[in-house]
C-alpha cells in the first residue's frame, strides 16, 4: 500500500477547515456540494502525487488506461465524503440513507462480551461506520488516530464532537502504551477501530498478494486479535452517490490457536483475507479508493 502518505501536509491548513465548517453548516450539503468540483478539480492539480497515485490505481482496477475524468471523479467522491465527515462527526446520520449489511455479524460480536477488534481502510468513508451508535449506544468506539499527522481533523472533532474525540487513541503512542490502551478498551466490551491499509514506521509489515501484485500491510491487528482472542470485523463504508452509503460488516476468521510458531502463518492468512475482501470491495466502489 502507499508508504509516502507521512511525508505528504495536510490537505489545507486550520483556516481552510474553518471555512469549511461554516459553509458547510450554513449553506448546507445541497449547495456545498455543487462546489465540490471546482473544489476536486483544485486539488487533482494541486497535488501531483495524489494524482498519480490516483491513476495508477484506477488503472489496475478498471483494466485499463486511467483517464484524466476518472481521476477527478476520484478526487470529487474524497471531496463529497470529506464534506459528509462534518455532518458524521457532529452525529447529523440523519441526513443520509445507511445501507448496512452485515450489522447483525457485529451486533453477534458485541454480545459475547469481549470487545470487537474493527478494521477498515481507506476506501470510502471511515466516520459513516459509527450507524452502530445509532442502534447500540451502550457501546463505546474507540478510535486509532494519528494526531500529528492530522493535527487539523484532530482539531476538528474536538470541535464538533469532543466527548467522541475524548476517546481518541492516539497512534503516535509507545507501542507498548497503545497495546496496552487497546487492550483496556477491549475488556470494557468496546470497538477498537483502526485502518489496516497503511503502514507507519516501525510497524512490523505482513505481505499480501493485493490485486495481484505484492504489498505489505500492518501485522499489529492481525496480532492483537489472534493473542487476545478477540472478534476480528473488517468494516467498510462505500459513498455510493447522492445521500446514500453502502456499510458492508464482515467477520474474519480469528485462529483459536495462535501458538508462537504458527504465528506468522496465521497472521499471513488474517492480513491475506482482509486484503482479499478490501480488494472486492474496491472493485465495487472504485473511485472510493482514498489511499493516495
Amino acid at each position: 500500500m502507499n508508504t509516502t502518505w507521512r511525508n505528504r501536509p495536510e490537505a489545507g491548513g486550520h483556516f481552510a477547515l474553518r471555512v469549511a465548517r461554516w459553509l458547510i453548516f450554513n449553506l448546507g450539503r445541497t449547495a456545498v456540494l455543487v462546489l465540490s468540483w471546482p473544489v476536486a478539480l483544485y486539488f487533482m492539480l494541486r497535488r501531483g502525487p495524489e494524482r498519480r497515485a490516483s491513476r495508477a490505481f484506477l488503472t489496475r482496477l478498471l483494466g485499463r488506461p486511467a483517464r484524466l475524468v476518472d481521476v477527478l471523479r476520484n478526487f470529487h467522491y474524497f471531496t463529497c465524503t470529506t464534506v459528509d465527515r462534518f455532518y458524521l462527526l457532529a452525529g447529523q446520520f440523519w441526513r443520509f440513507e445507511l445501507e448496512c449489511t452485515g450489522i447483525d455479524l457485529l451486533h453477534d460480536a458485541l454480545n459475547e462480551g469481549r470487545g470487537v477488534l474493527m478494521v477498515s481502510a481507506h476506501l470510502g468513508s471511515f466516520d459513516a461506520l459509527r450507524v452502530l451508535a445509532l442502534q447500540r449506544p451502550e457501546v463505546g468506539i474507540r478510535i486509532l488516530l494519528d494526531i500529528e499527522q492530522n493535527p487539523g481533523i484532530s482539531a476538528l472533532l474536538n470541535e464538533l464532537n469532543p466527548a467522541l474525540a475524548a476517546t481518541v487513541l492516539n497512534a503516535r503512542q509507545s507501542g507498548p502504551s497503545l497495546a496496552l490502551a487497546m487492550k483496556e478498551a477491549l475488556d470494557d466490551n468496546c470497538i477498537v477501530a483502526t485502518l489496516g491499509d497503511r503502514l507507519r514506521p516501525g510497524n512490523s509489515p505482513v505481505e499480501v498478494d493485493f490485486l495481484g501484485a505484492a504489498t505489505s500491510l500492518p501485522a499489529a491487528p492481525w496480532q492483537m486479535a489472534g493473542v487476545l482472542k478477540v472478534p476480528l470485523i473488517a468494516a467498510f463504508g462505500l459513498f455510493r452517490g447522492g445521500k446514500r452509503y453502502e456499510i458492508h460488516f464482515e467477520r474474519l476468521e480469528v485462529p483459536q490457536q495462535f501458538e508462537r510458531r504458527d504465528r506468522a502463518r496465521n497472521v499471513a492468512n488474517m492480513a491475506q483475507r482482509f486484503a482479499d475482501r478490501l480488494a472486492h470491495y474496491a472493485g465495487i466502489a472504485p473511485y472510493n479508493w482514498f489511499n493516495f
